[in-house]
C-alpha cells in the first residue's frame, strides 16, 4: 500500500514540484492546508521558499505550526525543505530583524558568509554516520542548493524537540553549514531533494519507508 503524504500549502512553497518528486517515488500525495487531512496523512511535508519571517507568518495563518507540533507530539512524521526546515529552528535572523521560528531545534538561522551568496547550485554533503535519510547514496553524490540563509552551529543542549540525539548532516560553502538533521519523526533538508535528480528521488524514498 502507498503512504499518503500531504504536501502542506500555506503559500511559500514549491508545491508542484513536491508533490511529482513525491508521486515519483510512489507516494499517494495530496497539496492542502486541511488541518485534519494534514494530521492524518503518514507523512507531513512542509516546503519554504523567500524569507523566514514570510514563511513563519504564512505558516500560522494555516495553522501550520499547530499541525506540525501536534503530529511531532503524537511521533507522527514531518520533513521540512528549504525554509521549511529552517523554520523548525529557534530563530532566524534576516536584515537585523529577528523572528521566531518553530523552536524544534535549537540555533539561529542566519545570513551565510561566502563569496558568492546566494548559494545556489550543486553541492556534496557530509552525511552524519548511520543516517536512514541519506542510506544507499555515494558521499560524493550532489544536491541542489539555493539560500543565503543557514544554520552556522549547532548546540543540542537547548533542544526541545526530543530527547533522541538528532542526526546532523553538514556542507559548506564559504563556512559549514547544516543541511540536513533527522531527529524521531522530524527529519529536515536546507536542499531541494524535489530538484536533485535521481539522488533526489533516493532520499525522499528513504523518508517515504520510514513512514
Amino acid at each position: 500500500m502507498s503512504k499518503r503524504v500531504v504536501v502542506f500549502d500555506y503559500g511559500f512553497g514549491n508545491v508542484r514540484s513536491a508533490e511529482r518528486a513525491l508521486a515519483r517515488v510512489g507516494a499517494d500525495v495530496e497539496i492542502t492546508r486541511d488541518y485534519d487531512r494534514a494530521m492524518n496523512a503518514d507523512g507531513l511535508l512542509v516546503p519554504g521558499v523567500g524569507a523566514f519571517a514570510a514563511c513563519m507568518k504564512g505558516l500560522e495563518a494555516a495553522r501550520g505550526h499547530w499541525v506540525v507540533g501536534r503530529r511531532l507530539s503524537g511521533g507522527r512524521p514531518v520533513m521540512g525543505i528549504c525554509v521549511g526546515m529552517q523554520i523548525l529552528f529557534a530563530r532566524g535572523i534576516e536584515h537585523g530583524e529577528e523572528t521566531e521560528g518553530l523552536d524544534e531545534w535549537p540555533g539561529t538561522v542566519e545570513p551565510l558568509r561566502a563569496p558568492v551568496v546566494p548559494h545556489m547550485g550543486w553541492n556534496t554533503v557530509r552525511a552524519a554516520e548511520d543516517s536512514r535519510l541519506f542510506a544507499g547514496l555515494d558521499p560524493e553524490t550532489r544536491y541542489y542548493f539555493v539560500h543565503s540563509y543557514a544554520v552556522r552551529s549547532w548546540n543540542f543542549e537547548a533542544a526541545n524537540a526530543s530527547l533522541r540525539v538528532p542526526k546532523v548532516t553538514w556542507a559548506t560553502h564559504g563556512e559549514p553549514f547544516v543541511a540536513a538533521v533527522e531527529n524521531g519523526p522530524l527529519w529536515a533538508t536546507q536542499f531541494h531533494p524535489e530538484k536533485s535528480g535521481d539522488a533526489g528521488a533516493q532520499l525522499l524514498t528513504n523518508w517515504i519507508e520510514t513512514l
